[in-house]
């Protein structure tokens, strides 16, 4: 009597199921089969971590009396001021990588997430892809221009057209939604998401969470009150009112206990500076 199996009826692809979730996670991100990718990829996470650190000790500077700019420009002016262009080609390289990365996640990425959270995900790659391209596009033009790039206020040149009170009030608010969309994502701790933290202890995790919170919160007021500035500087036709984030920074400073608040903004951007470093680290790509 012939015994016939009935594993013979059974595709080899559901006895094997770690081929399905391979092959799965490959179609939704098969950039990560690129160990070079991905140590570009966490090299311009690092790369940006400097940048925060180097806007929060700027940014310390301004609360104790000194007017040097505290923007990200600022902070890589003083990069290039000090013999580092190749740093700044470097930094510009690295985030640019970061820029495409997360254009490709906002595009067709996040796939194995349901269709709602999709959508939420692909936006926070979005906003990343201009976060990163801002600092990449800052740092080329500074590492050709030199420390001082002298170049005018990109919101008079827009006030001056016809259309430049609108266009520049609409920005302040956009801004501005960007910086609620950030608080949020530190108080709510959505970013834990986009983490890994296999292998790593309790102590590690947690502080990464907790310097995440810290950083994106300070982050996004920082934010909010360029775009508060430049909402102002639209209604008044006032440009100087909306140099960023370095005239953000020393308005504070001007206010009633304007010192104090500072310094504690600048604390909370040093704690992004540190938490991406451990974004580096821990970060899924």
């Amino acid at each position: 009597m012939e015994i016939k199996s009935d594993l013979a009826d059974i595709p080899d692809t559901l006895l094997r199921p770690d081929l399905v979730e391979c092959r799965a996670l490959d179609k939704d991100r098969p950039m990560r089969d690129s160990k070079t990718f991905g140590l570009i990829a966490r090299g311009g996470l690092v790369c940006y971590a400097l940048v925060h650190l180097l806007v929060a000790w700027l940014a310390a500077q301004v609360a104790l009396g000194d007017q040097a700019k505290a923007d990200k420009a600022g902070a890589l002016q003083m990069v290039v001021a000090e013999g580092g262009a190749w740093l700044l080609w470097l930094i510009a390289a690295g985030l640019a990588v970061l820029a495409l990365w997360q254009l490709g996640e906002a595009i067709t990425g996040h796939r194995h997430v349901k269709a709602r959270r999709r959508v939420v995900r692909r936006t926070v790659s979005g906003i990343e892809v201009v976060l990163y391209g801002l600092v990449s596009y800052s740092a080329v033009k500074i590492a050709v221009a030199g420390a001082d790039d002298g170049q005018g206020s990109l919101v008079a040149e827009i006030l001056a057209e016809s259309y430049g009170q609108v266009l520049v009030t609409v920005a302040g608010i956009g801004v501005v939604a960007v910086a609620v969309f950030l608080a949020q994502r530190g108080i709510r701790k959505t970013f834990v998401r986009e983490l890994d933290f296999g292998g790593a202890s309790g102590a590690a995790r947690t502080t990464t969470i907790r310097l995440g919170q810290i950083g994106w919160i300070a982050l996004a007021a920082a934010y909010g009150t360029v775009g508060v500035l430049t909402v102002i500087a639209a209604v008044t036709f006032d440009p100087a009112k909306a140099s960023g984030l370095d005239a953000a920074l020393k308005t504070l400073a001007a206010q009633p206990y304007g010192g104090p608040m500072l310094l504690s903004l600048a604390a909370g951007i040093a704690a992004f500076g540190a938490f991406a470093l451990l974004d580096a680290r821990f970060r899924k790509i």
